[in-house]
């Protein structure tokens, strides 16, 4: 089912209309009723007239900004009136509300397992809109529930297909290295979820992600030390281009070393350079060999 334009017309004409007609109906009963010899035809007539005012009210209604009037007459569908405004449609009507403003879903944190099977709490929030009366009043049964529903299973699944960190240099997506890429991979999954119910998602964002408790410290130290060798081989490529350009150096300026005074050079400026303490020098008062 699809949303279609309703037919309304300004309500200020009908609202008159049924006011003179309760009116003059009213007059018409209390001035019949209080003569002796009264009308019984002019009775039924102000009748007639109250009952044509109260149809003339059943068609009246009140839109609001930002808000939509789902009309159905006895079950069926008759359209939908989204302009702001006092409108009168068909009468004997009923008239539901739905609001088309821009909304946010706040998921709770969820307990998920990642792509690598470590356990993982991840929280989103959705902003949504709808765009389709339609679909949201009848081909879902209250669709503020459908979206958050699917919304928390649509952040389950996303939130296992990717790991929560990747620890290797292959470009691989991850969900915190990678939170923008994740939301709009959920941001996509969520809208074919939730198109069916003529809702509209905005915006995606990923507001909590952690290890679960139990395994937090055990991975704390793995990314620990994953850091450290990374700082460590970093460091060891520079001391070995140190060192290549300082014997290039040496031997640019004609000053040749044989191979074992060239390895203890070597080994001090790499114990130099690498080690985490300032070097301490040792004056060598001997020879190399003595």
């Amino acid at each position: 089912m699809n949303e279609k334009k309703a037919w309304y017309v300004s309500g200020y004409l009908a609202l008159l209309v049924a006011i003179a007609a309760t009116v003059g109906g009213i007059y018409l009963i209390i001035a019949e009723a209080s003569r002796e010899a009264s009308s019984s035809l002019l009775i039924v007539l102000g009748v007639a007239l109250v009952l044509f005012a109260m149809i003339c009210m059943s068609s009246l209604m009140i839109v609001q900004p930002n808000e939509a009037k789902v009309v159905t007459f006895f079950g069926t569908y008759m359209g939908t009136v989204v302009e702001s405004g006092l409108w009168m449609v068909l009468p004997l009507t009923s008239k539901s509300k739905i609001s088309l403003k821009v909304r946010n879903f706040n998921s709770q944190t969820l307990k998920v397992n990642d792509a690598e099977g470590n356990p993982v709490e991840i929280g989103a929030v959705v902003v949504f809109k709808v765009t389709d009366t339609a679909k949201a009043s009848f081909d879902v049964d209250h669709y503020e529930r459908f979206v958050e529903i699917q919304s928390e299973t649509a952040i389950r699944h996303i939130a296992a297909q990717y790991p929560y960190d990747s620890f290797s240099d292959n470009d691989a997506l991850s969900l915190r290295g990678n939170a923008d890429e994740v939301a709009s991979e959920l941001m996509k999954e969520l809208q074919s979820r939730l198109g069916v119910a003529g809702v509209k998602v905005l915006e995606t964002r990923l507001t909590h992600l952690a290890y679960a408790p139990e395994i937090a410290s055990a991975m704390l130290q793995r990314q620990q030390a994953i850091a450290i060798v990374s700082a460590r081989t970093k460091v060891v490529e520079g001391a070995v281009g140190m060192v290549e350009m300082a014997l290039r150096q040496l031997a640019e300026n004609g000053i040749t070393l044989d191979d074992e005074r060239r390895a203890a050079m070597v080994n001090n400026l790499m114990v130099a350079i690498v080690s985490d303490r300032a070097a301490t020098p040792v004056i060598n008062a001997g020879t190399l060999y003595g």
